[in-house]
């Protein structure tokens, strides 16, 4: 007797209907741009614009060396931070509201990192401020030593002008002082075209120019955008053209401001 397939297993049923393996298409898809990093912030992957002497100052941080950078939001003082922070194999401080437990933590161990980065600084309370003057406070008493590290802080107004007491502010000064300038818009172009690049984004020219001209003048809103523009296309089954561009921007209005 010839041997067939049980009726569950007819070849009709093992078809699947064609919207249903699209979906798991995205789903698989989706998942992929979930699981995979961003790309972590470099000197390699900046664009550093009209800043070169900050970027320089910054990737040739030595032990026992201060550095603090200020600039307007936007103009890449935490790139620059994280970027720095990995090079010299360093902790970076970025949540405002956890400065003074970092500091803290940092400040209860013997041994300090090579590197330490605070970010932000115009928006630590009190308590964390106190904590970033013990933190200056260290680095002094290290200097001379074998266990000297390096200090990088960044906030968005120079020394002089920070609303803080003065112990603090005169600590913030020791060191070099640079100002970060915003990204003309061919440096943001360049930016933009090399944040696509690492996320493998296929993206014309024309799309990228379009959002130059009618998105919002902070290159991080335009790296959100370009990010929302991705996942946009992919639940759309399109690929990304400025026609796609221009109705997801007429969907979420607050994109371009």
């Amino acid at each position: 007797m010839a041997w067939r397939l049980p009726q569950m297993c007819d070849n009709k049923a093992l078809l699947f209907p064609l919207t249903a393996i699209l979906r798991l298409e995205r789903m698989a898809q989706q998942l992929i741009l979930d699981i995979l990093p961003s790309a972590e912030p470099t000197f390699t992957n900046m664009v550093p614009g009209d800043n070169a002497a900050a970027v320089a100052a910054a990737q040739r941080l030595k032990a026992a060396s201060t550095v603090f950078i200020w600039g307007p939001d936007g103009s890449g003082r935490s790139h620059l931070l994280k970027a720095c922070a990995n090079l010299h194999r360093g902790v970076y401080i970025g949540k405002p509201s956890h400065g003074a437990k970092a500091i803290a933590n940092l400040l209860d161990h013997q041994t300090m990192p090579p590197c330490v980065a605070v970010d932000d600084v115009h928006h630590l309370d009190e308590p964390a401020l106190s904590a970033l003057f013990g933190l200056y406070n260290r680095w002094r008493e290290l200097a001379g030593s074998h266990e000297a590290f390096s200090l990088i802080v960044a906030a968005d107004r120079a020394p002089l002008q920070m609303n803080c007491r003065e112990d603090v502010r005169t600590r913030l000064g020791w060191g070099a002082v640079y100002r970060l300038e915003p990204l003309s818009d061919d440096d943001k172009f360049c930016a933009l075209v090399r944040y696509a690049q690492d996320r493998a984004m296929p993206l014309a020219e024309d799309v990228l120019r379009w959002l130059l001209t009618h998105g919002s003048r902070d290159i991080r809103a335009l790296f959100a955008v370009l990010d929302a523009l991705d996942r946009y296309a992919l639940s759309n089954h399109r690929p990304l053209t400025l026609p796609l561009l221009k109705s997801m921007m007429a969907q979420e209005p607050s994109m371009s401001k």
